[in-house]
């Protein structure tokens, strides 16, 4: 259980998730309109506000490249943990789980440098770099999530002539479901941060005021690209925190 679970009641978080995301679409479409406040509070830095491309193109071109990096690690990840948890695959196991520490211990910048020679510059390199970043969590808690399915339970369901597909569709999963997401939650989490260092590659992300901010010694800049993917961060993490809670059973799982 996350701590805004355990400090906020669910309207609370409702509320949270409503305000967030609220803020977060009003920045996107009207950062420009706080170019005065940016010169005010940085009137050396000229100009204050990035304007090479707009924040709503920025945005768009960041939830693509972490979507589709998500989706491949999650597919990736959620496919890897079910076959090291089937009778075929369990001696695979610690092959399968060192492979997904070794891709998320390997430094993006490092990755960027291997594949930029291969993909050349932008989306490419910065989509691999960000798959390699996230499939540990899905990984691991794929596994985890499967396997605390009680054996009673697998028991009585082959018990009740179930084959081991119906198993898996109608127990396994929906039991394990809400471990599962919660490391689909962190993998994307992970990725919304991690993908402004695309931009160093030439890849369109929020990072790109980020990167320009710091080469050009312009703060506000940096602040604009930051706040925004903290931003999306957050309203993320609470939408994952609302999903996991629906596949939580008994009365907090009702609660959400």
């Amino acid at each position: 259980m996350s701590i805004g679970a355990l400090t906020h009641p669910p309207s609370s978080r409702r509320f949270l998730l409503i305000a967030h995301s609220a803020l977060l679409i009003a920045l996107v479409l009207g950062m420009e309109q706080l170019a005065p406040m940016f010169r005010a509070l940085f009137p050396d830095q000229d100009p204050a506000m990035y304007q090479r491309e707009s924040f709503l193109n920025l945005t768009l071109a960041h939830l693509a490249l972490v979507l589709l990096s998500s989706l491949i690690s999650v597919s990736v990840g959620v496919a890897a943990g079910l076959f090291v948890t089937r009778p075929a695959g369990r001696e695979f196991e610690p092959l399968v789980s060192t492979l997904a520490a070794i891709g998320q211990t390997f430094p993006p910048a490092a990755v960027l440098a291997i594949v930029v020679p291969i993909a050349g510059f932008g989306f490419v390199p910065t989509l691999v770099a960000l798959v390699l970043y996230g499939l540990l969590p899905v990984v691991q808690n794929t596994v985890a999530g499967l396997g605390t399915v009680p054996s009673q339970t697998l028991e009585a369901a082959r018990g009740n002539g179930m084959s081991t597909w119906q198993i898996l569709w109608h127990i396994e999963l929906p039991l394990a479901m809400r471990v599962i997401i919660a490391g689909v939650r962190v993998s994307v989490i992970i990725n919304i941060g991690t993908a402004t260092i695309g931009s160093t590659v030439g890849a369109t992300t929020l990072g790109t005021p980020i990167i320009a901010g710091l080469v050009g010694n312009n703060l506000p800049y940096v602040i604009q690209g930051a706040i925004l993917v903290g931003l999306l961060a957050i309203v993320t993490d609470l939408a994952f925190e609302r999903l996991e809670r629906r596949f939580s059973f008994g009365e907090e799982g009702n609660a959400a």
